[in-house]
């Protein structure tokens, strides 16, 4: 159809718009070829008149239908022009939050300024192993079909990531490298990934800086290679760089950074290793400050200076390395403030104390005034003579940033290259996969060379982006032409699948137009272009920036379209590039291509005692002097010539991208494409100018435009029948479901050209699928309006029906309403007056009331008051009585006190004139000698008391002085008060004598009171009665509800007490409920942590053998195993070592040197000498007795002759047990005494000639000692076998019960001649063979006293150790208890007693315990004794009967055996038996035929019979035979479940039977009597069952493992990808990445067959006997994992997220919800499990618009944490037309309400996550003694007892 048809009524179109560059419009008539005008409405409601151009006819773009919007792939657009592009990704992005989408070949990835969680490992792993078309668009999906195409095809890849400043291109090939390193794993070398990933902040600290447009751009191009093995795992990396940005190091603009490194530098100033670089802020240095920028918001630049330094480290740089290259850097920034000053005559200079320029020095080491010198001066030299000049102070510093800018790239070299080093693998490399973090196009306002070089590198890529794009659509038939024109490229194999698929569809391939840069390439690079007239003009010697333009002018100018000249300037040029016409600015550009340095500069550095610095200039020390070398032949300058030959800027980057560009094309290339959405670096806010500027410099627009000439949209005939069976009548549907498809696509479009009919698919021309979309969507309006118009007929007429029928009865219900209330308004009228008439009497009886009570108050009230005024007068008039009665008492007080004084006065005076007459007296008397000399006597010690007297009355009149001072204060303030008071005394006098001339008035008042009072009195006193008789039985009555209220209180009191009591219960109650559900969680994530940390142990002991096997095969390959036991043997080892680990410790300490005691070194040698005494005696009896059996005759004297000597043997063999377990005793103390620290002998120095001494003589004693006792075995071993030999056939052979039927005599053994010669009657071979029987018995012996010895020293030691910290304890509880009062420490001291003796009291339960458990089982091996003892004497009777009695013929009946559910075997039998029972065993055969857990049963019915003979090695043999041979069954064939199901079943079986039959009384309630006559009675296997129990959580995990491996590839498919009913599930048109499940020659996957392999599984584990318990917990893991995989994928998968996917989903689910119905497993939490899964889906399927929507799916999905709720609503996508798309707004709503949820921020649920198991105990009722052994087993050497 023609595209003027589409143009219809209501359609909508584009409009372009110079702010939004695209809006959108819809159409208000039909368009009909001819018209000049479209009428338009816009979206907000204008009306607009669009102008079609008459000459082109073009109309505006149309609109593709709102279902195809948002698609992962650009292609899949009916309508691929530019604004749906642009809308498409505006959509994805803003309001889905999705950063990438696919265009074709090409990911468009936009930066979203805003740290996503999508790149976590979970992420990684669910891409891995992927198709790129299954999983939503992202970085990691690109990077796994590079890495799946390099291992499928054996070919070389390349990411080229591509894109402007601040659009994301170094952080997307961050992710690309981590996502090799993560999903590939590394080879022999370790930590390579690492090692990979810590370049990136080294290149990026050393290579990124802040622009204007982004804070971390690349001003580097940079080109990694991650190495791969033939595994396909990283072995190392190589990287190239491409032109760094020097200018930046010298130069930045406003709100720019120079590089990071620098600023890293100084906020690490601070540190000490950084003090010696004189460093400080940024802004004092002249290259850090320029931008006037130096922070970046949210960057901790001493932070990042860590992560580079750990980086370096990481890489083996080591730290004086990474020191010296600081020091460098340092350098460069003290360099920038050298200052240079101005002469005249073109001259400078630089101070020599230049503080910077010091600093600069000392750090590179050069001399100060050399290089002052040769920054201010340069040297010229001609073919005679050499000289030097000034330069201006311009110059000097253009001088100086170029010396910068040289050692910055030399260092920046120097460091790629160690990168490298590091990075190189000695492994030779099979494959590699380039990722190219490339510069994209730039323009700016002046753009200069490093402008010119990117855009230049650009246009390169553009080309051979281009080329692939043409290939990807161009004829098939000439493919080998166009590969013949572009030889040089190798990009056949990336349209391999194209191909494939239209020659597999049979659909026609069309050549098609392309933009082909090839001119403006060679504008720049070819001969005479830009580039060769810049190197041209660097040779001349005067050449200029100027006459390099002219020459460009007056050559390109009319020969190039693609170069212009810019109208206002004759200094810049313009290139028309691809993406667009950039002006560039001469100035300098060539000096930029010539890069030049001034070369004394360079010899300066060269002489540097600086190392490092050295090593930068290696390089350039090696090209100037191949340069002089070369160049002595040239006549001119010399300066000239070396000029000449050095390669320029533009020539080196010229070589490096043509290398580039042949690597790029030997590779398969992937594409990345990243936009930075805008300027202002907002979180995801899209700049449409900006957006299509970007779209059509990266060539994403020429990519749609190429997919629009093909057949981007393809459906299956299916998919077409579904999608379109509305726009056929029924007698179109033929059987032939693609002949019904041609049918109908040739009636609704007559265009053949715009489709294509292929064998599986038809093929669609751009814009088909959206009329196709029209039609059906305008088919299904004209079927809604039918049913609408029917269904309102009928509301309609059921409305009237209704209403007709509700007019009659509202009628009839009117009509009596109205009557009745007219009857009821007569009854209101009457009631009205009767009302009205009361009413009104009660109001005027009710005013009189009022006014009467109102009288009587006021002549109340009146009254009051003229009585309290009358009693306030009486009531002064008695106070003033009272004051004149204190102030008369005051003033005679006063006249009685001076009265007194005056006495006193006199008094005194009168005194004082009699002591004076008298003290004249007694001074004549004291002049008379004698006087004195009788006085003299007690004079002093008088004087000595009236000084003291003195003193003390010089204190009390003191004290009597400030109590006076006190007195007068006091007296003072009372003065005072009495002087107020007398003044209102004084005023209350005047009160009351105008009160007086009132009082006659006041006295008839006061009589009319008084009689008035004398009535109030009276019915006082009757109301008093009244009262206290109310008071009576009030109080009557208070009492007893006084006494009720009592009991009440009671009972209440009672009753808070049961309520407190219960809530205390309630509380402990829910407090234990609580603690028990935090140590059930801490349990089941315990028990989940060591079951993964004994996995993992146990995968590395795998390893380890697996390793340890390898390097066995290397160093002998030709020893190997003759079976499959002997391997499995070598792997007993570590079990056997872990179960006897503290054997083997306790060895190690006895083997750890020691030193001697002398003592009991003599005590040693004294028992030696004993034993050899008693071995002499020994041997005299032994001769005594052969003589004795010589001369013996008779056959009873020979009898008893040998009882007596046997017996006298054994006494001697007593003596010697007893002796040697004195010497072992003494050998024990004395290691004790040697390894005791505080033992009072303290022995002999290690190495001391004492030490030596005493060690010779234990080792000769030892060796004495050890010949003493052969010899004594000797002797005992010819003793017995002597005796043995001659009384064989005697009674006492019977009595002694020897054992001789496994020894053979000397005449039927095979002996040697020398055995003959040696001696003929076989005496020594009989000693021989005695001996060993002897030594058999005694290393049993030896054995068990060492195990003893071992337990006892073990629990010695733990006794040791306990007393060790109860000494430590007692020690710290002193300390803390001498800090504390007397008080609190006597309570500390009896606490302290209490817990020890309650310790001790717990100790002697748990001894009498054991000594109980010990009884028991003593009491049970007597009665087996006793029933031995008597089963032997009844024995003897029978044969003494026997012997006795004579034979008679009669036959005896033979009676049933009784077996007691043991088997016997020999030893050595164990490696036979676990070949037969396990190695060899089919677990299939065994499940089907023999009894559930017959292995198990064999193994423990064996082990009882080692059990009952009491051999511990056999049964530790047995069991860790079994252990081995198990682990090595599940590490061969564990992937099978079968074998992993059966041998798990078994283990835990016999872990059962281990715990059944141990005797614990927990077990044995749940025997029978039988069973519990069978418990073990020798052993104690508590370490055992731990590691059976050990041993079946490794199985488990591998079964479970083994699970997912199947599961995985069936959970997507059938739970989300297959479609139960077809119509009733949307399916949308997809582009040129279609889907791997959708094609139809797969077999689909559906939920059956999903039910189908659980219901075997299933079926096999209880076919093996596995228990119930176990079974539940492993199909709980089943369901979790369908769940975590199926949501997983439905978070990652925008196509999957639609109403009805959900309703799907539930579908499936729901049949898995009826599987555990049918199998009664709904109890076992694997319904549960799917939860997230269903919550998943009810989102899907709810209502998303109110804010009450939003709070019903927050208390719906809890489940889902608010990362997977937020996604699942912004993957949302409508299949249908009458589905709408979740708004912003809502899902904003929704992170409102959740967040204050505390949840896990992952996305992802953790598919590999396994629940610990816990396997309970499960008692089996199988009798032992009922089990036989089937023939088929091979276990014919078994033996039932």
């Amino acid at each position: 159809m023609a595209s003027s048809e589409l143009y219809t009524k209501h359609a909508r179109v584009w409009l372009p718009d110079a702010v939004k560059v695209w809006k959108s419009a819809k159409l208000l008539r039909d368009y009909t070829p001819g018209d000049q005008t479209l009428f338009l409405l816009l979206d907000d409601g204008t009306e607009v008149e669009y102008e079609v151009d008459r000459r082109t006819n073009n109309l505006p773009p149309l609109r593709n239908p709102n279902i195809l919007v948002g698609e992962n792939d650009l292609t899949a657009l009916s309508y691929l022009n530019e604004p749906a592009v642009l809308h498409n990704i505006k959509v994805r992005f803003i309001d889905s939050k999705l950063i990438y989408t696919y265009c074709g070949i090409v990911l468009v990835a936009v930066n979203p300024y805003e740290n996503l969680p999508i790149y976590e490992a979970d992420i990684i792993h669910a891409y891995s192993g992927q198709n790129m078309a299954d999983m939503d668009p992202h970085i990691f999906a690109v990077a796994e079909e590079a890495y799946k195409q390099m291992a499928r095809d054996q070919q070389n890849q390349s990411i080229i990531v591509s894109g402007e400043s601040g659009a994301g291109k170094t952080v997307s090939a961050k992710y690309a490298m981590r996502y090799f390193a993560t999903v590939s794993g590394a080879s022999s070398e370790a930590d390579i990934e690492e090692r990979v990933l810590a370049s990136n902040p080294i290149m990026e600290a050393l290579g990124n800086a802040k622009t204007t447009r982004n804070d971390n751009s690349s001003r580097f191009g940079k080109y990694i290679e991650i190495g791969f093995d033939k595994k396909h795992r990283i072995i190392g990396a190589h990287m190239r760089t491409y032109l760094l940005e020097k200018s930046r190091v010298v130069f930045q603009a406003h709100g720019e950074r120079n590089y990071h490194i620098f600023y890293q530098l100084c906020a690490s100033s601070h540190l000490p290793e950084f003090k010696t670089f004189k460093l400080g802020e940024a802004d004092d240095f002249h290259y850090s400050n320029q931008g006037h920028n130096p922070v970046i918001d949210g960057v901790d630049d001493a932070k990042d200076m860590w992560n580079t330094r750990r980086a370096f480290s990481q890489l083996g740089i080591g730290e004086s390395n990474q020191m010296e290259m600081f020091q460098i850097l340092a350098a460069i920034l003290h360099l920038s403030n050298v200052e240079v000053k101005d002469h005249s005559g073109d001259r400078s200079s630089i101070l020599p104390d230049n503080a910077d320029l010091v600093v600069f020095c000392e750090l590179m080491g050069v001399p100060c005034e050399e290089m002052a010198h040769w920054l201010c001066h340069r040297k010229l030299q001609t073919t005679t003579e050499t000289y030097v000049k000034g330069v201006s102070k311009t110059n000097a510093v253009n001088g100086r940033d170029a010396l910068a800018k040289h050692i910055y790239a030399r260092l920046f070299r120097w460091i790629v290259g160690c990168i490298n080093n590091v990075l190189k693998s000695a492994v030779k490399q099979h494959s590699f996969i380039g990722v190219l973090d490339i510069y994209g196009f730039e323009t700016f306002d002046i753009n200069s060379f490093e402008q010119f070089c990117i855009n230049y590198a650009n246009e390169k890529l553009q080309q051979q982006f281009n080329l692939v794009c043409l290939l990807f659509y161009i004829l098939y038939c000439l493919v080998k032409t166009c590969v013949k024109h572009c030889r040089h490229l190798c990009l056949q194999h990336v349209f391999k699948l194209e191909q494939e698929e239209y020659m597999k569809e049979q659909i026609p391939w069309t050549l098609i137009d392309f933009y082909d840069n090839q001119p403006c390439i060679n504008l720049i690079e070819a001969k005479l272009g830009i580039l060769d007239l810049l190197d041209e003009e660097g040779k001349m010697p005067k050449g200029s920036d100027g006459t390099w333009c002219q020459k460009m002018y007056n050559t390109l100018l009319k020969q190039n379209a693609h170069f212009d000249k810019p109208r206002l300037s004759n200094r810049a040029f313009i290139i028309h590039h691809f993406a667009d016409k950039v002006e560039y600015h001469c100035d300098g550009f060539l000096e930029k291509n010539k890069d030049t340095v001034n070369e004394e500069q360079i010899h300066v550095l060269q002489k540097s005692k600086f190392h490092f610095l050295l090593k930068l200039f290696v390089g350039n020390e090696k090209a100037t002097s191949s340069t002089n070398r070369s160049t002595t032949s040239i006549t001119g300058r010399f300066g000239l010539s070396q000029r000449g030959n050095k390669k320029t800027v533009g020539l080196q980057f010229r070589h490096s991208l043509h290398l580039l560009m042949d690597t790029l094309n030997a590779t398969t290339p992937h594409y990345v494409r990243c936009i930075k959405p805008n300027d202002h670096k907002v979180p995801f806010s899209l700049d449409p100018l900006r957006a299509v500027q970007q779209l059509r410099a990266c060539g994403i627009l020429d990519t749609i435009r190429i997919s629009a000439a093909g057949f981007p949209s393809r459906w299956t005939y299916q998919e077409f029948f579904c999608r379109y069976r509305v726009l056929m009548k029924q007698k179109d549907v033929l059987p032939d479901g693609k002949l019904t498809c041609q049918n109908l696509l040739k009636k609704l479009i007559r265009d053949q050209n715009l489709y294509q009919f292929g064998k599986n698919k038809i093929f669609f021309r751009a814009g088909q699928v959206a009329y196709l979309e029209k039609l059906r969507s305008e088919q299904l309006r004209r079927a809604c309006v039918s049913i609408q118009k029917t269904i309102r007929c009928w509301l309609a007429r059921k409305k009237y029906l209704r209403m007709k029928q509700s007019a009659i009865t509202l009628q009839k219900h009117v009509r009596g309403h109205q009557a009745r209330c007219y009857v009821h308004f007569l009854r209101r009228t009457k009631a009205a007056v009767v009302i009205q008439r009361n009413v009104r009497m009660w109001a005027a009886r009710i005013r009189y009331q009022k006014l009467r009570s109102a009288s009587v108050v006021i002549q109340c009230f009146f009254r009051a008051y003229v009585a309290r005024k009358l009693y306030y007068k009486i009531l002064y008039e008695e106070k003033a009585l009272v004051i004149q009665k204190w102030v008369k008492g005051w003033l005679s007080r006063q006249h009685y006190q001076r009265t007194r004084t005056n006495i006193i006065l006199l008094q005194s005076c009168v005194r004082r004139i009699l002591a004076k007459k008298k003290l004249k007296k007694l001074k004549v008397e004291a002049r008379s000698v004698e006087h004195f000399k009788n006085l003299s006597v007690g004079m002093e010690n008088k004087i000595m008391q009236l000084q003291l007297k003195i003193e003390e009355q010089h204190k009390d009149v003191r004290e009597l002085n400030e109590r006076l001072n006190a007195a007068a204060k006091t007296q003072d303030i009372e003065r005072e008060r009495h002087c107020k008071e007398l003044e209102n005394l004084q005023r209350s006098e005047k009160k009351t004598r105008t009160k007086a001339e009132a009082l006659p008035s006041l006295m008839e008042q006061l009589s009319f009171l008084q009689q008035e009072l004398e009535n109030t009195r009276k019915q006082k006193e009757v109301l008093e009665d009244q009262n206290n008789v109310y008071k009576e039985q009030t109080q009557q009555v208070v009492e007893e509800l006084n006494m009720k209220n009592s009991l009440l209180n009671d009972e209440k009191d009672n009753l808070i007490k049961l309520i407190l009591e219960q809530k205390q219960q309630i509380t402990e109650i829910k407090a234990q409920v609580e603690n028990t559900e935090k140590l059930q969680k801490e349990l089941i994530e315990e028990r989940s942590r060591y079951q993964s940390l004994l996995c993992e142990h146990l995968h590395l002991q795998e390893l380890h053998k697996d390793l340890k096997e390898e390097l066995e095969l290397r160093l002998s390959p030709s020893k190997r195993s003759e079976s499959n036991y002997t391997s499995n043997s070598s792997e007993c080892s570590p079990m056997i070592a872990s179960t006897n680990g503290q054997d083997s410790s306790l060895d190690k300490v006895k083997e750890t040197p020691s030193t001697v005691d002398l003592p009991l070194i003599l005590k040693l040698q004294r028992r030696v000498r004993e034993v050899e005494k008693d071995k002499q005696s020994l041997q005299r009896q032994l001769d005594e007795k052969e003589a004795q059996e010589e001369e013996a005759k008779d056959m009873e004297e020979e009898i008893s002759v040998g009882r007596a000597e046997l017996d006298l043997e054994t006494l001697k063999r007593q003596e010697l047990a007893s002796e040697n377990k004195k010497l072992k005793q003494d050998l024990s103390e004395l290691r004790k005494s040697l390894t005791n620290e505080n033992s009072e002998l303290m022995p002999p120095p290690v190495g001391s000639t004492t030490y030596n001494v005493l060690l010779e003589q234990l080792n000769s004693s030892n060796e004495e000692l050890d010949m003493r006792k052969e010899e004594v075995l000797l002797l005992q071993s010819h003793i017995v076998r002597q005796e043995a030999m001659k009384y064989k056939d005697a009674a006492l052979a019977e009595g002694v019960s020897l054992d001789l039927s496994d020894v053979p005599s000397f005449q039927d053994v095979d002996r040697s001649t020398d055995i003959h010669t040696l001696n003929e009657d076989g005496e020594l071979w009989l000693a021989y063979e005695g001996l060993k029987e002897t030594n058999r018995v005694l290393e049993c012996q030896m054995q068990k006293l060492e195990m003893q010895h071992s337990a006892r020293y073990e629990k010695l030691l733990e006794e040791v150790n306990m007393l060790k910290e109860e000494k430590e304890q007692q020690q710290k509880l002193l300390a803390q208890t001498l800090q504390l009062p007397e008080d609190a420490r006597i309570e500390v001291g009896l606490e302290l007693e209490i817990t020890r003796l309650t310790q001790e009291n717990l100790e002697l339960m748990e001894q009498q315990d054991k000594q109980d458990k010990t009884i028991v089982n003593l009491k049970n091996d007597l009665q087996l004794y006793m029933k031995r003892v008597e089963e032997f004497q009844a024995h003897q009777r029978k044969t003494s009967i026997g012997t006795n009695s004579p034979a008679k013929g009669a036959s005896i009946p033979r009676k049933e055996r009784e077996y007691q559910g043991m088997l016997e075997y020999k030893e050595g039998e164990e490696s036979h038996l676990v070949k037969c029972l396990v190695l060899d065993l089919k677990a299939r055969g065994v499940a089907v035929r023999f009894l559930p857990g017959l292995p198990a049963y064999i193994i423990f019915m064996c082990l009882r019979y080692a059990d009952r003979v009491n051999d511990d090695q056999r049964a530790s043999t047995l069991l860790n035979s079994v252990l081995c041979s198990i682990k090595g069954v599940v590490k061969r064939r564990g992937k099978d479940f079968d074998v992993s199901s059966f041998w798990l079943s078994n283990t835990c079986r016999l872990l059962h039977c281990l715990k059944q039959y141990s005797g614990d009384e927990t077990f044995k309630t749940h025997n029978t009597v039988k069973q519990n006559e069978h418990c073990l009675t020798n052993f104690e296997l508590t370490e055992y069952q731990n590691v059976f129990a050990d041993l079946a959580v490794q199985i488990y995990r591998q079964l479970i493992k083994s699970m997912e491996d199947t599961l995985q590839p069936l959970i997507v498919s059938s739970m989300l990808e297959h479609e139960t009913i077809h119509g009733v599930l949307g399916s949308k048109p997809t582009g040129v990445r279609k889907r791997s499940s959708n094609s139809p020659e797969e077999d689909a996957v559906t939920v059956e067959v999903l039910l189908q392999q659980l219901g075997l599984w299933h079926t096999t584990m209880i076919k093996h006997g596995m228990d119930s318990g176990l079974i539940k917990q492993v199909v709980r893991q089943q369901f979790y994992i369908i769940c975590a995989v199926t949501l997983n994928h439905l978070l990652l998968r925008k196509d999957m997220c639609s109403w009805s996917k959900g309703l799907q989903i539930r579908y499936n689910v729901w049949q898995l919800e009826e599987w555990l119905v049918e199998l009664e497993l709904t109890d076992c939490g694997a319904k549960e499990m799917l939860e997230p899964l269903i919550q998943a889906a009810q989102l899907l399927q709810v209502k998303k618009k109110t804010e009450a929507d939003a709070q019903a799916i927050c208390s719906m999905c809890t489940g889902l944490t608010t990362a997977q709720i937020v996604k699942v609503l912004t993957l949302y996508t409508p299949v249908i037309e009458f589905e709408e798309r979740v708004t912003t707004t809502f899902i904003a709503t929704i992170k409102n309400i959740l967040k204050d949820r505390e949840e896990s921020s992952t996305l992802m649920m953790d598919a590999k996550k396994i629940f610990s198991v816990t396997i309970s105990f499960s008692p089996s009722s199988v009798a032992l003694e009922t089990i036989q052994i089937p023939a088929s087993l091979n276990l014919n050497f078994l033996n039932r007892i």
